[in-house]
């Protein structure tokens, strides 16, 4: 098989056949010479001459140019290129990456999970779901690991660390408007602090011992008509707390990026309104 070089190449016997049909179809245009004598005649045959040498060099042109077009790549007219480097623009990156797949979490008897819901429903949810992973993996300590979201609800998913699972709670629940944030109560060896995020709200965060003995970690605070909670569970088969303090909790709070994904789940719910039952 030839080079790139043989295919586009020009045979010299082609390329001076191009030339001379070139200057004989031009110059047979010419009116014949009369004739004249002695340097009437030569000057004339001069002029015949020079005309041949023209048009065999534009000819000889336009071969060359017929050939360099075959294999020269389109130029921008708005970008000219300079000294004949030819730019080559470069694919379109992206700034974010396709979210992890999800975590699997089977049902148990009379559970329902997110392959229950209607198709657009369920297009929703893991949309939110999506934005939510990669809000939490940029905010969320180190330690807790790659988030995933699941399967199984909209405001469950998972933090895995050097074979560690950290199970993770964010939700957006309906509640009504005017709630009231919940008391910092310190028992039972929980611990609280608070902070106060933009527009006045009120935040808490608190972390308390489970039945190990680890200690779990949460977020909580209300926004518009909503109820917003962020907990990250211990991980008792490891012996491990939650790896985050309130400190952090409380600065993923006044973060713009988790405020934007409640401000949409509190504008367009992804989960149902919370009824309580009233006490008798």
């Amino acid at each position: 098989m030839g080079t790139s070089e043989d295919l586009y190449e020009v045979p010299e016997d082609s390329a001076a056949m191009l030339v001379r049909d070139a200057m004989d179809r031009t110059t047979s245009d010419l009116p014949p010479l009369p004739d004249l004598v002695g340097p009437a005649r030569a000057q004339g045959r001069r002029r015949k001459a020079r005309v041949r040498f023209a048009i065999g060099g534009a000819a000889l042109a336009v071969a060359a140019l017929g050939v360099a077009g075959a294999v020269a790549l389109p130029v921008d007219n708005k970008n000219p290129q300079v000294g004949g480097t030819l730019n080559v623009a470069a694919p379109p990156s992206s700034s974010s990456t396709l979210p992890p797949p999800p975590v699997h979490i089977e049902p148990t008897a009379g559970e329902s999970s997110m392959a229950d819901l209607p198709p657009a429903e369920r297009a929703k949810q893991e949309d939110f779901q999506n934005r939510s992973v990669s809000v939490l993996q940029k905010l969320l300590p180190e330690k807790i690991g790659t988030v995933q979201r699941t399967d199984i609800s909209v405001r469950i998913y998972q933090g895995t660390k050097d074979g560690k699972k950290f199970t993770i709670i964010f939700s957006v629940r309906p509640s009504g408007p005017g709630a009231n944030p919940k008391p910092c109560i310190e028992i039972k060896g929980m611990v609280c602090k608070k902070t106060t995020l933009p527009g006045g709200i009120e935040a808490m965060a608190s972390t308390s011992p489970v039945n190990s003995g680890n200690v779990g970690s949460s977020l909580s605070f209300h926004y518009g008509k909503s109820d917003v909670s962020l907990s990250i569970y211990a991980q008792d088969e490891s012996d491990t707390s939650a790896p985050a303090t309130l400190d952090q909790l409380l600065e993923i709070a006044k973060a713009t990026t988790f405020l934007d994904l409640v401000k949409s789940a509190d504008a367009d719910p992804v989960q149902k309104e919370q009824k309580i039952m009233p006490a008798y």
